[in-house]
Parts: structure tokens; C-alpha cells; sequence
């Protein structure tokens, strides 16, 4: 490099993620869906999980420290059932929205069948190695479309735990952002909204880790006085999706079933 190149210290996946989506301030939160899922939360202090459910880290922003809950089979356990199950029609779509397509014409809920998504033992919330994936409440009456469907909305389930976590800490939550593939999803975007009972927002620019990394780059090399102004700048919310209420609610009774469903099978498991 040539003498005087800047050169801007910058962040780990999560943290420079989060930036890329404006995540800076406290009461922002991202929900995103790769092979993992991630619920990430600036806050302005270091809250601590007494239980170790959440990890708490400096964020890439001084002064600033985030929270996060992880999922360790979010997006994983779609591409999962693909590999299992295939696609009933190739026409040159892409296969998750073909299967997307069939899970549309089951209704929240999937009519009781339930996914748990714990493909690769689980960290948020039980920070158990030996926790096992499961489907269950499986009738005659059940189709493909409702199976896909419930592992869509049980990746949602397991994000959602970070967010009771959340509330447990007091920790707000003001907006949610979702990104990663589940993002892209629009049946994805809707059952999240759902899920969280929450409005949730689309940023224009999906380049993830690397968007961040540039405007933090930026940030250091003075085109921007402060991450805050930069992200004010540069972030663009291209799309809000608001909760269904009726589809929220069935999906709240449903929660509260799901969250009954670890502790009756850890016993199996150990």
C-alpha cells in the first residue's frame, strides 16, 4: 500500500451486517435468515443475559454494545427439506420459491404441524449441543405445503425466542430489519411479521456485511462525522410488511405451543 492509504479498523460478520442495515442506535433490530438465523440488537449499554442464552459484544460503533440470540439451522433447515423432498415442478424458478409457492396455500399455523428447528443441536435459547430437530403434530389431512410452511414459520419460533429473551432484558425494540435470504422471501417476510407481531422493514441495498464494512470505511476515512450520520445517509428502508392480525394472533397460540415443545422432548433426546 502506498504511504497515507487510510486504514479503517472494522468489525466482525454480525456487527458490520448490522451496520449495512442501519442497526446503530438503540431499539433498532435485525432478524436475519442465512444457514443461521441471527437476531441482533444495538443497545447503548452491555446487557447481559444472567442465563447465557444471548451473546453481548462491543458493537462496531464506539460507545455501543449489541445483543444477539442465534438460531443455528434457520435458513438450513429449508435448504434441508429441499434436499429431502425436491420440488414437485421445474420450470426454471428458483426451487425455494417454488416451494414457497406450495407453503402459500397452507394457513398460519400449518393447521398444528410443528417444526423445531434444531438440525445442529441449538444455541438461543436452550445452549444445548445434544437438542435434536423434530416434526411433529402430523395428521392424515397434512400436505407438502403445509410441512414446508412449518418450517418456515418454526425458524420464525426460534427467532422469536431471542425477542422473549428481549423483553425478559428490557432491552427495546423499535423496528426490525430482516435480511438474508429468508428477506427475500416475501411468504418468509409475512410469517415473520406474524410471528413477531411486529412491523417489519426491508433496506434497498443487500449486500449485507459488505455494505457496512464500506460505510464504516467511510466513516473513518471522514466522509461521514459518525456511524449514526452515515447510516441516516446511506440506509434506505425499501419495503415495510405489517403483521396480519388475524394471522398474528393464531400465530401468538401457536408460540406458546412450540415453547412447550423442547422441554417435553429433552428427555427423549438426553
Amino acid at each position: 500500500m502506498r504511504v497515507g492509504t487510510p486504514v479503517v479498523a472494522g468489525a466482525g460478520d454480525q456487527a458490520a451486517g448490522a451496520v449495512g442495515m442501519g442497526i446503530a442506535r438503540a431499539g433498532a433490530v435485525s432478524a436475519t435468515i442465512g444457514t443461521s438465523g441471527v437476531v441482533f440488537a444495538a443497545t447503548d449499554r452491555p446487557a447481559l443475559d444472567p442465563q447465557g442464552r444471548l451473546h453481548t459484544f462491543c458493537h462496531a460503533i464506539p460507545g455501543r454494545w449489541h445483543v444477539m440470540g442465534v438460531t443455528q439451522a434457520a435458513g438450513l433447515s429449508l435448504r434441508w427439506l429441499r434436499d429431502r423432498i425436491g420440488v414437485l415442478k421445474h420450470d426454471g424458478r428458483d426451487a425455494y420459491d417454488i416451494l414457497a409457492e406450495e407453503a402459500s396455500a397452507a394457513p398460519a399455523g400449518s393447521e398444528g404441524a410443528f417444526w423445531v428447528p434444531y438440525l445442529m443441536g441449538e444455541r438461543t435459547p436452550h445452549l444445548d449441543p445434544n437438542a435434536r430437530a423434530a416434526l411433529l403434530g402430523l395428521t392424515a389431512s397434512h400436505t407438502r405445503g403445509h410441512i414446508i410452511r412449518a418450517v418456515m414459520e418454526g425458524v420464525a419460533f426460534s427467532l422469536k425466542d431471542t425477542f422473549s429473551i428481549f423483553d425478559e432484558m428490557k432491552i427495546p425494540v423499535t423496528s426490525i430489519r430482516l435480511g438474508g435470504g429468508g428477506a427475500r422471501s416475501p411468504l418468509w417476510r409475512q410469517i415473520q411479521a406474524d410471528v413477531y407481531a411486529h412491523e417489519v422493514e426491508i433496506v434497498a441495498a443487500e449486500e449485507g456485511a459488505a455494505y457496512g464494512a464500506a460505510i464504516l470505511a467511510g466513516v473513518g476515512a471522514g466522509a461521514w462525522n459518525s456511524v449514526d450520520e452515515a447510516c441516516d445517509k446511506v440506509v434506505r428502508v425499501a419495503a415495510r410488511i405489517s403483521q396480519n392480525e388475524a394471522a398474528s394472533k393464531t400465530m401468538q397460540q401457536w408460540y406458546r405451543a412450540y415453547r412447550k415443545i423442547y422441554p417435553a422432548l429433552r428427555q427423549v433426546f438426553d
